[in-house]
C-alpha cells in the first residue's frame, strides 16, 4: 500500500511579497533628489505617504481596481440616460488619498521655489503602486493655468486645488471640491487637433457644442477643456457635466475604451449635442489656451513612467534577493547582477531627471521657460519610451512568477506604453522639440547652457558634448533656412537627434548632482563607445554593487 504525504508540496524559495515597505526612504534616489530640488519639503509628509502606498491595504485595492475596471451606465432602470461611470469602492478611497495630499494642488497652494519637484514626489509615490488613477489628478492639476486670467477663474480655480474628494456628478457650485479632464482628441485627425470638426455656437453668454470626441479621459470627472471650431479658428472650452441649477449637460458617454493597460482609468468616446461650453481664452485661440495644460500633463507622463521604473526595479531587486538558483541567491549571481544594476541606472536617470524638470517649473523667467519647453519634450520622448523595455527586463528577472497577473510588473508592463502614447507619441514629441528650435532657437541655447555647466568633469561626457553641439547647431541653421529638401533630412534624423539630446540632458543632471560613482557609470554605460544594446551588458569600470544596492 503506497503511503501518500499529508500535503503534496510545502512552499519553499519564493520571496514574500514585497508589502508594508516604506517607498520614499526605500528609494534613495528620490529622497536625494527631493533634498536637492525640493529642499523645504516636508519630509515627513513624503515618509507618510510612502509608508502608506506601501501598506498591503494599498497594494490590494490598486491590484482590486484594475480587476473590477470601471463600468458604464449609459441609462437608469427606467430608460432614462445617465451616462455614470461606476467604479469599485477602492478606486474612490485611492483617489481621496491621493487628493487629500494635494498630487494635483500642491503646486498651484505652494507657488515657492521647490513646490513642483515636491508634488512631483507625491505625485510619484502613488503613481508608483497604481498609476491609473493619476489620470484625472494630472489633468486637474493642468486644467488650472489655462482657467488662470479668465473669467472661469474665480468660480473653479479654488474648487480645482481643494484637497477634499466629491465623486457626486451634481450641481458644482453645491461642491468644494471638483476634478477635471480633457477632449481633444478626433477620430480624423488624432494629434492633429486643428483637423477637429467640432463646432461652436454663440449661444447667449456660452455656446453650444456639437461634435463628437474619440477619446475623452476621465468622463467621470465635474468638467473638461473641450476644443472646438468657431469662425476665428480652432478655440478652447469649459465644458461642465452638470449645469448650474442641477441640470445634465447634454455629454453622451458613447462607449469606454477596451485598452491594452490602465484598466482602473475610464478612458471614452464621447458625442456632444448642443451640449453647453465657456468660452476659455480667446476666439481662435484653442492650442495657445490648452498648452501649458499639455505642458504639465506631458511632465506627469515622465512622472509615472519613471514611478513605473521604480516599481519595476524594487521588484525585480526584492525576488533576486530571496529567490535562489543553481546554488546562490539570484541577487549574488554575476549577470543578475548587472541586470539590475543597469535598471537602477535608467531609473536614477529618470528620477533625477523627472525632480529636475519639476523644479524648472517653478522658474518662470524667459530663460526658465525657455529650458522646460524644449528639455520637458525630449524628456517625455525618451523616458517614456524607455518605460516598456525597461518593465519588460524587470519581468524577466522573475521568471514566470513575472508573466503572471497576481504579481505588479504583468500590469506595470501593459501600463507603460499609454504614458509614451498619451499627450503626443514619439514621432510628436520630436516634431515638437524641431518646433521649438524653430520658434524660440533661446530654448536650444538654454538647453546646450545646461549642456556646459556639466563639463570638465568627464571626458567621455566632453566628447559626446562637442558632437551634439555641432548637431545642434547644424539643425538650427537649417532650420532657419527653411529649405524644404533640408527639412525633410532633419525630420528623417528627427529621432538621432533628440535621443542624442535625451541622454545628454540626463548625463547632465546626473553630473551635477548625483554622488559621483552614480554619475560615472551613467557616462560610462549610456555615452561610451562601449557601452551595451541590451540591459545588463554593462561595460567596465560601472559602479554595480553601488547601483545594485541603491536598487
Amino acid at each position: 500500500m503506497t503511503t501518500f504525504p499529508e500535503t503534496t508540496h510545502s512552499v519553499t524559495n519564493q520571496p514574500a511579497p514585497r508589502v508594508e515597505i516604506n517607498e520614499y526612504t526605500a528609494n534613495s534616489a528620490l529622497m536625494e533628489s527631493v533634498a536637492a530640488f525640493a529642499p523645504d519639503a516636508d519630509d515627513q509628509v513624503l515618509k507618510t505617504i510612502g509608508a502608506h502606498v506601501g501598506t498591503e491595504a494599498f497594494q490590494r485595492d490598486a491590484q482590486i481596481v484594475n480587476t473590477q475596471t470601471p463600468v458604464l451606465q449609459s441609462h437608469d432602470r427606467w430608460g432614462q440616460r445617465i451616462d455614470h461611470v461606476a467604479f469599485h469602492p477602492a478606486y474612490h478611497d485611492i483617489m481621496r488619498d491621493s487628493l487629500g495630499y494635494g498630487n494635483h494642488s500642491f503646486a498651484w497652494q505652494n507657488t515657492g521655489q521647490g513646490a513642483n519637484a515636491d508634488r512631483a514626489a507625491r505625485f510619484s509615490l502613488f503613481a508608483q503602486i497604481e498609476p491609473g488613477h493619476t489620470c484625472p489628478v494630472s489633468m486637474t492639476h493642468a486644467a488650472v493655468p489655462s482657467l488662470l486670467g479668465t473669467d472661469l477663474e474665480d468660480f473653479w480655480v479654488p474648487k480645482l486645488i481643494s484637497t477634499d474628494y466629491d465623486p457626486r456628478l451634481i450641481d458644482p457650485a453645491e461642491k468644494t471640491s471638483v476634478t477635471f479632464g480633457m477632449a481633444m482628441t478626433e477620430k480624423q485627425g488624432g494629434s492633429d487637433v486643428r483637423a477637429n470638426s467640432t463646432v461652436a455656437e454663440p449661444s447667449g453668454d456660452h455656446y453650444m457644442l456639437t461634435g463628437h470626441k474619440w477619446f475623452c479621459s476621465a468622463p467621470q470627472s465635474d468638467g473638461f477643456l473641450v476644443l472646438a471650431q468657431l469662425p476665428q479658428g480652432l478655440s478652447c472650452f469649459l465644458v461642465p457635466r452638470v449645469l448650474p441649477g442641477g441640470e445634465r449637460n447634454p455629454f453622451f458617454i458613447q462607449r469606454l475604451k477596451d485598452k491594452l493597460g490602465n484598466k482602473s482609468n475610464a478612458s471614452s468616446e464621447i458625442e456632444l449635442n448642443q451640449t453647453h461650453g465657456w468660452l476659455v481664452g480667446e476666439p481662435g485661440g484653442g492650442v495657445r489656451t490648452i498648452i501649458e495644460m499639455v505642458a504639465r500633463t506631458r511632465l506627469d507622463c515622465i512622472i509615472g513612467s519613471t514611478a513605473g521604473m521604480r516599481q519595476s526595479v524594487a521588484e525585480a531587486a526584492w525576488h533576486a534577493r530571496s529567490r535562489q538558483a543553481f546554488g546562490k541567491t539570484l541577487i549574488d549571481q554575476p549577470l543578475m547582477r548587472s541586470v539590475l544594476a543597469d535598471l537602477q541606472l535608467e531609473s536614477e536617470a529618470a528620477t533625477w531627471t523627472m525632480m529636475h524638470l519639476a523644479a524648472a517649473h517653478d522658474d518662470d523667467s524667459t530663460d526658465g521657460q525657455g529650458f522646460r519647453r524644449i528639455a520637458t519634450a525630449i524628456a517625455k520622448y525618451w523616458i517614456c519610451k524607455r518605460g516598456p523595455g525597461h518593465a519588460y527586463e524587470a519581468l524577466e528577472c522573475l521568471g514566470g512568477n513575472g508573466y503572471v497577473e497576481d504579481f505588479p510588473l504583468a500590469r506595470r508592463y501593459r501600463e507603460q506604453p499609454v504614458l509614451a502614447v498619451w499627450e503626443g507619441s514619439g514621432n510628436v514629441m520630436v516634431l515638437d522639440v524641431l518646433r521649438a528650435m524653430g520658434r524660440d532657437p533661446r530654448s536650444a541655447k538654454q538647453l546646450l547652457a545646461f549642456f556646459e555647466g556639466a563639463l570638465g568633469r568627464s571626458t567621455v561626457y566632453d566628447a559626446r558634448y562637442e558632437h551634439v553641439a555641432s548637431e545642434m547647431q547644424q539643425a538650427l541653421n537649417t532650420i532657419s533656412t527653411q529649405d524644404a529638401g533640408a527639412m525633410e533630412t532633419i525630420q528623417r534624423r528627427g529621432r538621432v537627434l533628440v535621443e542624442e539630446l535625451a541622454v545628454m540632458l540626463q548625463a547632465a543632471v546626473l553630473i551635477r548632482y548625483v554622488p559621483e560613482d552614480v554619475a560615472n557609470a551613467f557616462v560610462t554605460a549610456r555615452l561610451s563607445e562601449s557601452r551595451g544594446r541590451e540591459y545588463g551588458a554593462m561595460p567596465d569600470g560601472v559602479a554595480l554593487e553601488t547601483l545594485v544596492e541603491r536598487a
